[in-house]
């Protein structure tokens, strides 16, 4: 399961398990071989692998229509996370077997800072002491050096749930018709330039270069996921740029009205100064540009006094890997404190619920942990990706549950506009 931005999972990862190396723990002929003839195409017949996670989806009832900007149907090879989900699976679950022991420690070890929040400044400073800000920019490069390959086995290569627009359509789908309308919401056109805060593995880049025929630029704190970026941008010729930087370490290295549209999906929370982020993003973008955020926040209904959803909250802030807990109000805010108007604010899902898509994506990870413990349990693969998957499976039901009661969203939608001069 993001970021599942999808992430993991509970408050045990102040104790990371001691792991063999992996090296030592299974030969790399038992697994190597499958993968070899998965990546070449001769996957023969009894040959376990990862193979067997990438499993037909069932028949959908009905397709998604897929139209370009001009109403015009396209046929768009980022349809996918990847244009060879059998690759990237394979590639990322080599990372995964070779991770050392210190990597996977550290992995762990990451998630202490899901248990705090940016709004208690004190028990942060007790948790991590009183460089915290950078402790937490060093726990993000642990986790999603990781949690990026975890996510590359399933549908979530581009680490978030998205919005439910279509119930019929795959998890995938979903994704490419919400980055489709984020496009249109921030009028995307050719030659524009545009700027991903927190663009993972690219994939989104490209599927919105793409579609609209902007260029992006793409930030992001893992040198890991802008380098895969970069790779898979120029493998598919396109122009998009990638750029290491901590939106947590001001300022952004851009000059001042560069760019003619901004997005984020589900990075916001990572945020430690939300009204100094949004001022930088008003000096970069161009008068009349708008910006587009999908995030994660609580709503109304979450009562934190209540110990069930006090509960809840504990268990899914690690799962989405989510540090703040911001409200709508606190992003609307924060924006108009700066100069953006705010044109939109709404739940991108239909009826207000990601919750068959969090079920489904669970679902997923829960059946590829048992072929992996299975795999383990006969020394075909080491022990630290059972670790690994135990972790990833952790608390998707909790998230189902309080997407189900509307105390919180991960598809809350804001489209905000710089204000022309």
């Amino acid at each position: 399961m993001t970021d599942i931005h999808a992430h993991t999972h509970t408050d045990t990862h102040t104790h990371p398990h001691r792991l063999s190396h992996p090296r030592q723990a299974a030969s790399k002929t038992s697994s190597y071989s499958s993968l070899g003839d998965l990546e070449n195409g001769n996957l023969e017949k009894g040959n376990l692998g990862m193979a067997a996670l990438q499993s037909p989806a069932p028949r959908m009832k009905a397709k998604a229509k897929f139209l370009r900007k001009d109403g015009q149907a396209k046929a768009d090879k980022h349809r996918s996370a990847s244009t060879s989900r059998l690759r990237t699976i394979c590639t990322s679950f080599r990372y995964l077997y070779n991770l050392t022991p210190e990597q996977v420690a550290n992995y762990l070890a990451s998630y202490v800072i899901y248990s705090l929040d940016w709004a208690d400044e004190e028990q942060m400073i007790q948790a991590l002491g009183p460089d915290y800000v950078q402790k937490v920019g060093n726990c993000l490069r642990s986790y999603y050096g990781v949690l990026n390959h975890l996510c590359a086995l399933g549908n979530v290569e581009k680490m978030y749930i998205p919005p439910l627009i279509d119930i019929h359509v795959s998890v995938r789908d979903n994704q490419l018709l919400y980055e489709e309308s984020v496009a249109r919401d921030i009028n995307l056109k050719p030659g524009d330039k545009a700027l991903d805060l927190g663009c993972g593995r690219g994939r989104v880049a490209a599927h919105i270069a793409t579609f609209s025929g902007a260029k992006v630029t793409g930030v992001n704190i893992d040198p890991n996921q802008i380098a895969q970026a970069r790779t898979y941008n120029e493998e598919h010729g396109l122009e998009n740029t990638f750029v290491e930087a901590d939106f947590n370490n001001l300022p952004l290295p851009f000059a001042d009205d560069t760019f003619d549209a901004c997005y984020e999906i589900q990075a916001l929370s990572l945020c430690k100064d939300l009204p100094a982020l949004f001022s930088e993003l008003h000096r970069v973008l161009k008068p009349g540009a708008k910006f587009s955020i999908l995030d994660w926040v609580s709503l109304p209904d979450y009562d934190p006094t209540n110990p069930h959803h006090d509960e809840l909250m504990r268990r899914v802030k690690p799962l989405i890997g989510a540090v703040g807990t911001p409200t709508p109000k606190t992003l609307a805010t924060a924006l108009t404190e700066v100069g953006f108007a705010v044109r939109k604010s709404d739940n991108a899902s239909v009826g207000g619920l990601q919750a068959p898509l969090i079920a489904k994506e669970d679902g997923y990870f829960r059946t590829a942990r048992a072929l992996i413990k299975g795999l383990v349990g006969v020394k075909v693969l080491p022990p630290h990706l059972r670790t690994l998957m135990d972790r990833l499976c952790l608390d998707g039901e909790a998230f189902v549950e309080m997407d189900t009661l509307r105390l919180v969203s991960t598809s809350y939608r804001i489209i905000a506009e710089k204000k022309g001069q």
